[in-house]
């Protein structure tokens, strides 16, 4: 055991010292899968205890105004993060100019983001005055995503640890303020207002990383040049964005206005325990991935060999989550939550089995950007919307949440699995992807890319 912590030590001095990008790339990831962990399991204890503490009516009418809150957040963001990214790599003498360009527009586009999020809850909820004053406060972060430039600007230069210790020490920190709240029997108002502090504490402690780290804060600057370039290769993320917020959260808008906040809540209890886990599949998959790729260069038979590896790992390890999990569903949520929340069991047990498809789309679409087919994965995205709110309109009336979940599961599997079947161009992974359910490509021993 000594000898192989030493060996394992010994190989990882040599990767730092001879190949010093790789180790920065592994060393970053590992930052990031560690931030996600810590913020999975001491957010998953809160959200628990906050379900039992405001009850599902309460519960469900904040999380209704976390999913507004994604909705335009995604506008917010005026879909900058990739573009900006790569040209701060590309063009290092431009940093000043494009982050300035950048946080201007991110500025406006929160702005945007906030106006649109009022006027559509006076819309949809014109007399519900608790739902309104906590969907506003908690859609106030809207106004803050402009201090995101500062992020891109350390995920450009392989330095994400920075941000994540920031990002862990508020979530750490307003958890323990969220957990005083629950203690001290507060209503629901306060959690709301403490969600909009949490947003411009982080919001300001990065900008003040950035200025630490660079001291350019201050030097940073408005190009019109600069702006109608990144807003012409942004506007497609921006919809992207909205597509696919609107195909993940959509479902518990549409609870809340068809059904009920109680039935919001009890909902949002089972997909917050059904998706805690789906950081795995995100972790592999950005972690192999590149490998995949160096593959493509040895032939396109190694490609796929290794390309089929992958699918058929992801389907495994879905597997083996969803069928303890179905198992012990209504244990769980009745052990975590109470019996209120009781009927969250049945959501669980069902939507818990969407995490195959959600493995395949991320490992899938992986391949459809090496491809060069993001056009595609945006028409795939936007038909998994479309028919999640179809079907959504048409199952929530006869099944309540239960057709919500029915909803889900048939959007993920169209988008995932069966959208790849209607183009030539997808058609050879949608059988890869059959393949993957017959585990093909993995030996009895082989859990890991080789």
């Amino acid at each position: 055991m000594i000898e192989s912590l030493k060996n394992l030590f010994l190989n990882w001095s040599g990767l730092a010292k001879h190949r010093p990008n790789l180790y920065m790339a592994i060393t970053n990831m590992g930052w990031l899968v560690s931030e996600k962990v810590l913020r999975i399991l001491l957010g998953l204890v809160t959200f628990v205890f906050m379900a039992r503490h405001l009850g599902p009516s309460d519960f469900g009418i904040f999380n209704y105004a976390l999913a507004f809150l994604a909705l335009f957040s995604s506008i917010a963001t005026v879909g900058l993060n990739g573009p900006v990214v790569r040209d701060i790599v590309k063009e290092p003498n431009e940093v000043n100019l494009i982050m300035g360009t950048s946080l201007v527009l991110q500025l406006i586009g929160g702005l945007v983001a906030f106006c649109l999020l009022l006027a559509t809850i006076l819309i949809v909820r014109p007399f519900d005055s608790i739902s309104f004053w906590v969907v506003s406060i908690i859609g106030i972060a809207c106004l803050f995503k402009f201090s995101e430039v500062s992020k891109y600007w350390f995920e450009a230069r392989v330095q994400s640890k920075y941000v994540v210790i920031v990002e862990a020490a508020v979530f750490f920190v307003f958890t323990c303020i969220k957990l005083a709240l629950i203690y001290s029997g507060l209503s629901l108002i306060y959690f709301a207002w403490v969600s909009v502090v949490e947003a411009l504490a982080l919001a300001l402690l990065v900008l003040i990383i950035y200025q630490f780290k660079t001291d350019n804060l201050f030097k940073l600057r408005f190009s019109f040049v600069w702006a109608k370039k990144l807003l012409q290769e942004s506007w497609p993320l921006i919809l992207s964005g909205l597509t696919v917020i609107l195909y993940m959260r959509i479902d518990q808008i549409m609870i809340a206005q068809m059904m009920s906040d109680e039935s919001v809540g009890i909902y949002s209890a089972a997909v917050r325990i059904s998706e805690a886990w789906y950081f795995i599949p995100l972790a592999i998959v950005s972690s192999v991935f590149p490998s995949i790729i160096r593959f493509k260069g040895e032939g396109q038979e190694k490609y796929y060999v290794q390309l089929q590896k992958l699918f058929s790992l992801m389907v495994l390890i879905s597997i083996l989550v969803a069928i303890p999990m179905s198992l012990i569903s209504n244990w769980l949520i009745l052990t975590m939550y109470g019996q209120e929340f009781g009927e969250a069991g049945y959501v669980l047990a069902l939507h818990v089995w969407a995490g195959i498809f959600v493995s395949l789309g991320v490992s899938s679409g992986k391949w459809y950007l090496n491809e060069n087919l993001t056009r595609l994965m945006f028409y795939r995205t936007l038909c998994g919307a479309v028919i999640n709110i179809t079907m959504n309109y048409f199952l929530i009336p006869f099944y309540g949440i239960i057709g919500a979940t029915y909803a889900t599961l048939i959007s993920y599997i169209f988008v995932a699995f069966l959208f790849d079947i209607f183009n030539p161009k997808t058609r050879k992974i949608f059988w890869m992807k059959v393949d993957s359910f017959f585990f093909k490509g993995l030996k009895p021993n082989q859990f890991f890319l080789k």
